[in-house]
Parts: C-alpha cells; structure tokens; sequence
C-alpha cells in the first residue's frame, strides 16, 4: 500500500518578471501571497505506522519559507525567474534529500486562480 501525506504553507513576496502578455506591470515589483503543498508518497513504516514524520517535514518547510517569505524572488539564489514552475522546482530540488523524497509538490496564487504542480514520481 502507498500513503501519500502532504503539508502546506504559504509566504508573501515580490518580484518582477519578463513576460510578452502584461509585460508592462509584470517588470515593476509586484508581489503576491503563493500558496505551496508538498506530498510525500510511500509505504507506510511498519513500526512508527508514517510515511514521513510530519514533524521532520514542517521543520524543512519553515527552513524553505524563511528562504521566500518577504524576499525580492529575483535575488533568491537557484531560483531563476519567479515563475510558479521555477518555484516548484526550486521547492522540490531543497526537499530531495529527504527520505522518502517529495513526490509532488504544487505552488499556486488564490488571488489570481494561478497554479502549477510539478510531479516527481
């Protein structure tokens, strides 16, 4: 049997972007509140009865927040430009060290409707 277990956080920041479509308003700063969930897919441990212990997760993500939450995304180390698909890789490549590793995880704005997920399995 696979269990997949997820969490959730969110953080605000800005940042600019190139765009071809409201290119104008995208190369100012702008900011948005993004949204993001990680899941963790697999067996469940025979002892502790967990995927993942949800502790050990919550940890990593406020460690990730702290990296995104209140920043300028273009000055964000590894991150590239700040698209949604950008976010979720860069989300993805901090957490794949983890045993088990992320096997989804999904960036989205509620404000806009926007979203994107990136699956890793």
């Amino acid at each position: 049997m696979q269990f997949t277990v997820s969490q959730r956080f969110f953080f605000d920041a800005a940042h600019t972007l190139q765009r071809e479509i409201e290119a104008e308003g995208s190369r100012r700063i702008h900011g948005h509140t993004y949204h993001a969930e990680v899941s963790i897919t697999g067996p469940r441990h025979p002892v502790s009865g967990m995927v993942i212990d949800l502790g050990h997760l919550r940890q990593r993500l406020s460690l990730l927040r702290e990296q995104l939450d209140h920043h300028l995304l273009d000055e964000v180390p590894d991150l590239g430009p700040a698209t949604l698909e950008n976010l979720c890789l860069f989300i993805a490549k901090a957490l794949a060290d983890m045993q088990p590793a992320p096997s989804r995880v999904r960036v989205w704005r509620d404000a806009v409707g926007d979203s994107c997920t990136l699956e890793l399995r």
